[in-house]
């Protein structure tokens, strides 16, 4: 491995759900972010380099800001000499714990924190760029800092990056979000209301408000779920317009 071929990988990871299927998910993202690294490892192996990525075109489904960890331990693991069994093996048993931290940490808590955030400022501002600021540049920090920490962790340990992902403990910043999170919407009910004070709802506000309350205690995170997400937010902005009408 080269730094190029290791800067082109990680490049491409932004790219890995670009060809996201039912069949085999990010498979194919996967396998083409790891292509840089493969002609590396099976220069002058043609044969090689095809079977490698017929491997790993194979089904493959984890969140993508944390895909580097497996990509990262994947190259060290061909670079290493590991035989095909092994590491087919090794993406079979992080696809899952990668993808659920991700979607707790990300989708469920980091992502609608600073989306409320952004919401806040932007109602108490004149201007709604510095909404869209106050959003996208601490999410984009903060997933560009995952998302190359989890690839650097990955090609430093190899298959050894499980130990590695627990002493990060991804679970703990979950739970220290989660604060967080509440105080960015106490922020926006607040923001809210001095830009468009308190006054009894219409009815069908005071509805989807309380639909939006049960779909929340009823499912609690598991609302990052895309359909269950989009419908949410749809809830929240109606609830939104109807308390400003």
């Amino acid at each position: 491995m080269t730094p190029w071929s290791t800067i082109r990988a990680f490049l491409r990871l932004f790219a890995v759900q670009g060809s996201w299927n039912y069949r085999t998910n990010t498979g194919a993202g996967f396998a083409y972010a790891l292509l840089p690294l493969l002609r590396r490892i099976h220069a002058g192996d043609p044969a090689g380099l095809a079977r490698a990525l017929d491997r790993h075109v194979d089904h493959f489904n984890a969140h993508p800001y944390l895909t580097g960890i497996a990509l990262g331990a994947v190259a060290r693991m061909e670079t290493d000499g590991a035989t095909p069994e092994e590491v087919d093996r090794f993406k079979s048993v992080v696809r899952g714990p990668l993808g659920g931290l991700g979607d707790r940490l990300v989708w469920a808590l980091w992502l609608p924190a600073t989306a409320l955030v952004g919401l806040a400022t932007g109602f108490l501002s004149s201007n709604p760029v510095w909404g869209v600021a106050a959003f996208l540049i601490p999410y984009n920090v903060a997933h560009l800092t995952l998302r190359l920490w989890a690839f650097r962790a990955g090609l430093a340990s190899g298959q050894a990056v499980l130990p590695r992902l627990q002493r990060a403990d991804l679970s703990g910043w979950s739970n220290r979000l989660l604060p967080l999170l509440a105080l960015a919407c106490g922020l926006a009910v607040g923001a809210l209301s001095i830009v468009a004070p308190p006054s009894p709802p219409p009815l069908g506000a005071a509805i989807l408000a309380a639909l939006a309350f049960g779909l929340g205690a009823r499912w609690r995170t598991a609302l990052w779920r895309p359909a269950l997400l989009v419908f949410s937010l749809g809830v929240v902005m109606a609830c939104l317009l109807g308390m400003r009408a």
